[in-house]
């Protein structure tokens, strides 16, 4: 570790004090890049124009008669959802950010164990809704947040920040005066799952305004920053990291189309920052090479201009812009920083980034946590790693092995207050007030915290042995034949180990195509293809860790929004 002092930072009590400021140091500034209907350019939206649309629309909230009561928020990324959690968090009530890619079943049991009063949603689910409305007797008004005008019993967003604006100019303070309280349920965030499955997460101000400033300590972000929004929102990463700290820096935030617009995006929004989870970077690593595959020697010059940037920084000599400004170039030619969240990422595609001129680096999280624990700095990281505990965060090992990796507990300000609808002597992830995070992991001698998988995922051999299937699964997806894998055990009391490491396979079709043109491979062949990356796998394994046994599959796995297999759907499957 290097020691390196931590950035002084604005202090802020809440969410509105947060606004406020930004607002009165930015006001022309811009706080939003967005793109109008029937336009493929971006409008920007400054500072000043945010805080009124989301002092009006918490106007007119209130005087609708939802202050205290819960407002449910559904959509994809838009800067009308941005102003609507903080119109309902910063005076009116409390936010409940939902999935908008959840099926209508479950949408409906979320809205109705959240108790929400209203739901603010996109034209994109308007069918869900207007399916849902005869089992929703209980909600008081419908928002959609895309129409311009009232249609029947939908209420247009744009309607309601045209009156709010009326309301405050006619000297109605009721949102713009209202005291905050920093400490009581202000957001519920349910985590990715099933409904069953699921838990409603309790956070407060003081829970989001403690990461936001811990988190603001160890990265700098300039106020010029361009941050591209492309995770889902709902989830807590990407609307803390990706949404409130670039409003708390006072930077911008541009929404992005989609994940196939992302090079487009960087390139009109001149983004300099890219929040995202490792299946997105490697992804775009995989492509990196795939393309210089297409050009003959191109794959090779790509080798040795990494091995050549290396090299010259050893010296203290940096051309890697001038090295891969082709590569740059297709990524907007003016990314500085990615940030990984979500899972590991391996830390090979970490390295070669930073060998082509781009810092990537990753934290560890839960939405219970606000959500991030331990982020690498800027100035300090390790790719192997998950970074270094937050400077309000106490991190432990409970019970750890002769390897010094056991179970994560946490203990500090942004904790969450608990979860919702279990009562606090009920919840057994909190011991003596610390929180079992339910990853397993060991703090190294320079402090980082490194994550070696969840503790309900280990396999334990008959003789004691732990098996992290994470660990193997990194190794099997950098095989060239291999898309995606889940490693798993299988007991087998005839085995010395009492258990078979199973994997179940998505072959990279892709590559396999490629390289073998023109040739209809049979299943046994591909399956004879994908064995073999299994056996260069093994080879790097102990024993006990090697893979007996997989499977093939023609699909992807379920995943979560953040790209996590939803390994206990898998599982079910395999009983």
């Amino acid at each position: 570790m290097k020691n390196i002092p931590l950035i002084d930072v604005r202090r802020i009590s809440n969410l509105k004090e947060m606004l406020d400021g930004s607002a009165e140091n930015r006001k022309n500034h811009t706080a939003f890049l967005v793109k109008r209907e029937g336009s493929d350019e971006y409008f920007p939206i400054s500072y000043q124009q945010f805080k009124h649309d989301v002092d009006s629309l918490g106007t007119m909230l209130i005087h609708m008669g939802l202050k205290g009561k819960k407002i449910a928020l559904i959509g994809e990324n838009s800067y009308e959802w941005c102003v609507s959690y903080l119109a309902t968090v910063n005076g009116t009530g409390i936010t409940v950010p939902l999935d908008k890619e959840l099926p209508r079943n479950e949408i409906l049991n979320l809205l109705t164990r959240s108790k929400s009063n209203a739901v603010i949603f996109s034209q994109s689910i308007e069918d869900q809704m207007s399916g849902l409305k005869d089992k929703l007797g209980f909600i008081d008004f419908f928002i959609n947040k895309n129409i311009k005008e009232d249609n029947k019993n939908i209420l247009s967003f744009y309607k309601l920040l045209e009156e709010g604006s009326r309301l405050i100019e006619s000297g109605d303070r009721s949102f713009i005066d209202a005291e905050i309280n920093n400490e009581e349920l202000s957001i519920l965030l349910f985590t990715s799952g099933t409904t069953d499955l699921s838990k409603g997460v309790m956070l407060s101000h003081k829970n989001i305004t403690e990461n936001l400033m811990a988190m603001c300590s160890m990265i700098y972000i300039h106020d010029d920053d361009v941050f591209l929004s492309i995770l889902p929102i709902h989830h807590t990463y990407e609307c803390t990291c990706g949404f409130l700290c670039p409003i708390y820096s006072g930077s911008t935030i541009a929404i992005c189309e989609g994940l196939r617009h992302i090079p487009k995006n960087l390139k009109q929004s001149k983004a300099t920052i890219l929040l995202g989870v490792p299946l997105i970077f490697e992804a775009m690593y995989k492509r990196i090479w795939e393309q210089a595959g297409k050009v003959p020697g191109k794959a090779k010059k790509l080798a040795f201009g990494l091995k050549l940037s290396n090299f010259l920084r050893a010296f203290h000599i940096d051309i890697r812009k001038k090295l891969f400004a082709e590569i740059h170039e297709v990524l907007g030619g003016h990314v500085r920083l990615f940030i990984s969240g979500a899972a590991g990422i391996d830390p090979v595609v970490s390295k070669a980034y930073r060998s082509m001129g781009i810092l990537l680096i990753q934290g560890y999280g839960l939405t219970e946590c606000s959500p991030i624990v331990a982020l690498n700095r800027d100035t300090d990281y390790k790719d192997d790693a998950v970074g270094l505990a937050l400077k309000n965060f106490d991190i432990k090992i409970e019970n750890p092995d002769c390897d010094g990796i056991g179970q994560i507990f946490v203990k500090g300000p942004s904790v969450m207050l608990g979860y919702y609808e279990i009562d606090e002597k009920d919840n057994t992830s909190f011991v003596n007030g610390w929180f079992n995070t339910g990853d397993l992991g060991f703090i190294d001698k320079d402090k980082f915290l490194h994550i070696t998988g969840r503790k309900k995922n280990v396999i334990i051999t008959k003789n004691g042995k732990n098996v992290f299937p994470e660990e193997i699964e990194t190794l099997l997806n950098r095989m060239p034949y291999i898309s995606e894998s889940l490693v798993y055990g299988m007991t087998d009391e005839d085995s010395s180990e009492g258990v078979i490491i199973t994997a179940s396979i998505v072959p990279n079709f892709e590559q396999i195509e490629k390289d073998f043109a023109g040739n209809q491979l049979s299943p046994e062949r591909i399956n004879e293809l994908v064995h073999e990356n299994i056996k260069a796998v093994n080879k790097g394994l102990v024993i006990y860790k090697k893979i007996k046994d997989f499977n093939i599959r023609d699909t992807e796995f379920i995943k979560t929004t953040t790209k996590k297999i939803k390994r206990y759907l898998e599982d079910d499957t395999k009983k």
